[in-house]
């Protein structure tokens, strides 16, 4: 299964009384292929608010997506969760449903050994016939999968790739894993060294409204074009890292909803415990995007 270079976590759009918004569900699948040139789709992970969806929201969101998009791009499910047999559920319900594979975060809050790790992604991915993604965030989980356990994930048929926010241990990763496990970038900043150091690509949050841009420093890199690629970088890198601190810590995804609505995209504000930007954010955020 190849999800492509660009992979977008797409936003959760929702009305003004919170509930998912579906007609701007269907416009920003569309924006986010057309436009923004998305290979794939990561639907309901941390972008798309995934700690405060339902089950029943998740699946819908599979659905609907996986519909919209037609075949014109991958859809990766979130159904990571720090319970091994709702995991499990979950998984089996999206591999129901059609889409074209699962990412799987790092289990958070109970904070399992190496090993428990290991025997949870086992676990599920024995238990579907999906490409499986890892998902390794330790500024979210509270701890962090070592090179050591996802390089032996990786011998797993179905374990295909890794979201990886910890880059010191990409080039680790990738000289250890067979040849056709990929490593993706789960920080935009990192999108280019992670290329260098031999990943694949980026799941990114910033392609919500630079995805061409992207798209292009990636393609510049592949091609050869080094200095290009090295140009573009220094070009997006403020927005890469404005999303995040604007001017200071502010909690994906309320910057990006925020700049989607700049960029003629509304797609609502985002759900308790999360708040919506405030004017000085807000102020950042016009003077980054505009």
């Amino acid at each position: 299964m190849d999800f492509g270079r660009l992979i977008t976590a797409m936003v959760t759009p929702f009305d003004a009384e919170g509930a998912i918004d579906w007609d701007t569900t269907a416009r920003l699948v569309d924006y986010l292929i057309d436009e923004q040139r998305s290979d794939s789709l990561v639907v309901c992970g941390t972008t798309g608010e995934s700690p405060t969806l339902t089950e029943e929201e998740k699946l819908e969101m599979f659905r609907f997506v996986l519909k919209r998009a037609n075949g014109r791009c991958k859809v990766i499910a979130g159904t990571g969760s720090n319970s091994t047999v709702h995991t499990i559920h979950l998984t089996k319900e999206a591999e129901k449903i059609g889409v074209d594979g699962v990412l799987l975060v790092v289990p958070y809050y109970n904070k399992p050994s190496q090993e428990g790790m290991y025997r949870h992604f086992k676990a599920v991915a024995e238990a579907t016939e999906l490409p499986v993604m890892l998902y390794n965030v330790p500024g979210r989980t509270g701890i962090s999968i070592s090179a050591e356990t996802t390089i032996r994930l990786a011998q797993i048929r179905n374990i295909v790739a890794t979201k990886e926010c910890v880059a010191d241990q990409v080039v680790e990763i990738v000289s250890g894993a067979p040849e056709t496990f990929r490593v993706y970038s789960g920080d935009d900043s990192a999108t280019l060294p992670v290329l260098a150091a031999g990943g694949y690509g980026i799941v990114s949050v910033a392609s919500h409204i630079i995805g061409p841009q992207m798209k292009e420093m990636i393609d510049a890199y592949l091609s050869g074009n080094v200095k290009e690629a090295a140009a573009l970088n220094i070009k997006l890198t403020p927005i890469f890292e404005g999303l995040f601190a604007c001017p200071h810590y502010v909690p994906n995804p309320v910057p990006v909803k925020y700049a989607l609505g700049l960029k003629g995209m509304p797609v609502g504000g985002v759900r308790l415990p999360l708040v919506e930007a405030s004017e000085a954010e807000a102020e950042f955020l016009r003077q980054l995007v505009l």
